[in-house]
């Protein structure tokens, strides 16, 4: 398993968007943030960071995740139910793939209506929507 694998993983998955934040952290959406997208995974693109992968696992998983060795809580984002792999062997890859699946269902059900409702406009549409939202952001400067 490696970032790669990874990026195919969770942009194979619907409505995933992918940015590159805090300089070499790749992070993956469901939706795109400028619609109300919330983060569901995390890489280090750069590979020198203390964590390979984070993850939201929800409070069910929590717990259980985390009595695997090579698996903690992910830093400034435990308390919101994520874990990170320290290492790409602390799970098996078919085990990463289904928390990753997971993790972006989650994520999904607790999307506010309006960003269900944009993620389901006719592709053309949503991409309309979220080019006039980045505008708006630049404007205030949000971006």
């Amino acid at each position: 398993m490696d970032n790669e694998r990874i990026r195919e993983i969770c942009l194979a998955l619907p409505h995933t968007a992918e940015t590159l934040n805090w300089g070499h952290v790749l992070v993956y959406w469901v939706g795109e943030r400028e619609i109300g997208g919330k983060m569901f995974a995390l890489t280090n693109a750069d590979g020198g960071q203390d964590v390979v992968l984070s993850f939201h696992c929800g409070a069910e998983r929590y717990h259980e995740l985390l009595e695997n060795e090579g698996i903690c809580p992910a830093p400034h984002m435990f308390r919101a139910f994520w874990v990170a792999l320290e290492r790409w062997d602390a799970l098996r890859p078919r085990e990463i793939e289904e928390e990753l699946r997971r993790a972006h269902a989650l994520i999904y059900e607790k999307l506010p209506k309006k960003t269900k409702a944009a993620l389901a406009l006719p592709e053309k549409e949503r991409a309309r929507l979220i080019r006039e939202q980045k505008k708006l952001l630049a404007a205030k400067g949000g971006n």
